[in-house]
């Protein structure tokens, strides 16, 4: 008798440590998660459910520090992003009053058009949500067809949505300004500065430098249109720029 023959109908469900099963429930469950099973003891598992996959938590390792973000992490391929990053802050702004930005546990920012976010969870595990059609190749470092501070932007904004790199993206955006910022046009001084503001504010660093930089440029009607298409998505952005 011939055995079985293997067939493409496999489901993955990632599993990753969890810190608090408390913590973790609480914080899924605010996002729309359904728990299928919990459990503390003997150990610690839990299983949720959300559309139409799901995450399962296991025990966590001796010495695990979820502040260090190395827990764990997995990929939720989907056809668009934004409608998920989209559900979920508008159930964190329900649940919490705000959108968690910054510490643990938090979503990640959405640029309009990009293809990827991440969720960081309480005992810092990453779930990050990549678009199907995202390119296959990333310029890290920036983009070879452009040069000084428009290859830093285009840096930064590739260690911020795909590496989830906030401190890198500062320290690079900072280096690139001194390097390139007195030959660069004011609109691109002004997207940068609004960046480090942005990333300051989320890293807990003094903006005030910053912003006093951006309060001093001067835009045009045009210029200034191009930096709320590109950064529209910034909370606060009216507040930075300079006034006409």
């Amino acid at each position: 008798m011939s055995e079985p023959a293997v067939r493409p109908n496999e489901t993955t469900v990632p599993l990753m440590p969890c810190a608090s099963v408390d913590e973790t429930l609480a914080f899924y469950e605010a996002l729309g998660f359904e728990a299928t099973y919990k459990q503390s003891k003997p150990y610690a598992y839990l299983a949720l459910r959300w559309s139409g996959f799901e995450l399962h938590f296991g025990p966590a390792p001796k010495g695990l520090d979820p502040i260090r973000e190395e827990s764990g992490g997995c990929l939720v391929m989907v056809d668009a992003v934004a409608p998920y990053h989209a559900a979920f802050v508008a159930a964190m702004r329900r649940v919490y009053g705000k959108v968690l930005s910054s510490g643990l546990p938090r979503i990640t920012r959405y640029r309009p058009g990009a293809s990827r976010f991440t969720l960081v969870d309480p005992s810092g595990n990453s779930i990050i949500f990549i678009q199907r059609d995202e390119p296959a190749e990333l310029e890290y470092g920036g983009s070879k067809k452009l040069t000084g501070l428009a290859r830093a932007l285009d840096n930064a904004r590739i260690l911020r949505e795909f590496k989830n790199d906030d401190l890198q993206a500062f320290r690079a955006l900072k280096s690139a300004l001194r390097r390139h910022g007195a030959a660069a046009s004011p609109v691109e001084r002004v997207i940068a500065l609004c960046h480090l503001v942005d990333v300051a504010t989320i890293l807990g660093e003094p903006a005030d430098p910053w912003l006093a930089d951006l309060r001093a440029l001067q835009l045009t009607v045009d210029d200034r249109q191009r930096v709320e298409s590109e950064l529209g998505h910034l909370a606060g952005l009216q507040e930075w720029l300079p006034c006409m």
